[in-house]
């Protein structure tokens, strides 16, 4: 099970010791316990935990490596460190609340296929926690992360309808799903080129929750489930974590459980464009040229750029009902990662506002982001000869932002938007969560939802 959390010490808890680096005489440790620690070379460093040693072999306490002391949920790293029983914090964190959360996240396990951790940790706090908060944010997570790091042959379209479903029945919200050839018959033509090839019908999700009078805050996921790249097919390499390209629709499903869970006074809607980019007879090609929900035509420069196609005719539909806030989602581009690597995920938006307070909360809980621009005159590299707009450019360069170009092509009556181009994964272990699936910026998005509608 995940690390539990309590507001009550135990009488016989053990202290962990938060520790910066070079920070061992200022830890109040007596002077065996700064001994065994000089003798393990412990210097704080980031991540590293070392046991204290009792009596008879059993653990004391323990020393948590914080670095520099910026971030807290460094203290993660003792989730999966700790032996079993009750722990507490001898060292005031400098930030408890983040802190407890990094204990929480830190203790993830993706356990579909494996052994289910048996251990029983249990964590004391400050009492100024919020407990539920972090329970809330954590299960928004690891939702996120189950759905990344589950492979497509268990989760597919049918698989990912099936987990908003269950989501939905949760918190009694209202779904709809438009499935196959009905896509055609209700104009989502893009969603459904894009998907015909595959075994597993493509679809359209849509959910709802909330009063019907409250103001409306829409997110949309790109839910390609597997991506081969289609007739423009990825080498081999290019599809070992492909299963990931559903992130999107991961991430918003996590942020919509938060939403849910902390009842936020918003009339909530999930669009999930849910799909297979695969290979077939009656695969999409590049040089067709596409109908879009929109009523733009789109040429296919490459079959590749599939994620911005399905997030188009979604966002059309989103834009249609005016929405307060329209947020998107999407393993959208290798762009992104090249110009600012896996941990750093790029929003855009004309928001300024909603910029700047994104800016704050990412940086007050520690979910990186980073704004990059509209910037007006690339969207020239997307003109087509003979459509209203190509899906890619010729030239290469900067793919990031002219995807989110193309995406704003097909907003224009929501009042707010922006764009997410996540990566969704964690190339390494982290102290707060192994490698594989990841939720990145929802932990920002919700302190900015809740702080304006809670």
């Amino acid at each position: 099970m995940p690390l539990e959390l309590v507001h009550k010490q135990p009488r016989k808890a053990l202290p962990v010791y938060l520790v910066t680096r070079g920070g061992l005489e200022k830890a109040g440790l007596d002077p065996a316990a700064a001994a065994w620690a000089a003798a393990n070379g412990f210097t704080g460093e980031a991540g590293k935990v070392l046991l204290l040693p009792g009596a008879g072999g059993a653990a004391a306490g323990a020393l948590c490596g914080m670095g520099n002391g910026e971030a807290s949920l460094t203290a993660g790293a003792l989730a999966k460190a700790l032996p079993e029983g009750d722990w507490y914090f001898a060292s005031e964190p400098k930030d408890p609340a983040l802190t407890a959360l990094g204990l929480m996240l830190g203790g993830y396990a993706f356990t579909r296929y494996g052994k289910k951790p048996s251990r029983d940790v249990r964590f004391s706090v400050p009492a100024g926690v919020d407990i539920e908060h972090a329970r809330r944010v954590a299960d928004a997570v690891f939702l996120a992360r189950d759905l990344v790091n589950t492979p497509t042959n268990d989760m597919g379209p049918n698989a990912l309808e099936a987990a908003v479903q269950s989501l939905a029945g949760k918190h009694n919200a209202k779904i709809k799903i438009v499935s196959g050839d009905a896509l055609l018959e209700k104009n989502f033509p893009m969603i459904h080129a894009v998907g015909r090839a595959s075994t597993e019908a493509p679809r359209l999700i849509d959910m709802r929750w909330g009063p019907k009078d409250a103001l409306k805050v829409t997110l949309v996921g790109k839910g390609v489930c597997f991506d081969t790249g289609g007739l423009d097919i990825k080498p081999a390499s290019g599809m070992l974590i492909m299963k990931k390209d559903m992130g999107g629709a991961a991430n918003v499903l996590g942020l919509a459980s938060m939403i849910m869970e902390a009842k936020l006074a918003i009339r909530l809607r999930v669009l999930i464009p849910a799909v297979e980019n695969a290979i077939s007879g009656n695969a999409f090609r590049p040089g067709d040229v596409l109908p879009s929900r929109k009523g733009l035509t789109v040429e296919i420069g490459n079959t590749d750029a599939e994620g911005r196609l399905v997030l188009a005719d979604a966002l059309a539909l989103a834009d249609e009902e005016e929405p307060q806030l329209l947020i998107d989602m999407a393993t959208l581009t290798g762009a992104a990662r090249v110009a600012l690597g896996p941990d750093l995920p790029p929003f855009y938006t004309d928001d300024d506002a909603l910029a700047a307070e994104l800016a704050v909360a990412a940086l007050a809980v520690e979910d990186p982001l980073w704004r990059m621009p509209l910037w007006r005159p690339y969207e020239a590299k997307l003109t087509s000869k003979i459509a209203d707009i190509n899906n890619v450019t010729t030239d290469g360069f900067a793919g990031s932002v002219t995807a989110a170009l193309f995406l704003r092509r097909f907003v224009e009556k929501a009042a707010s938007w922006a764009h997410f181009d996540i990566f969704a994964w964690n190339p390494s272990d982290r102290a707060h969560g192994p490698a594989g699936g990841e939720a990145q910026g929802i932990r920002a998005l919700e302190r900015v939802l809740a702080r304006r509608y809670g």
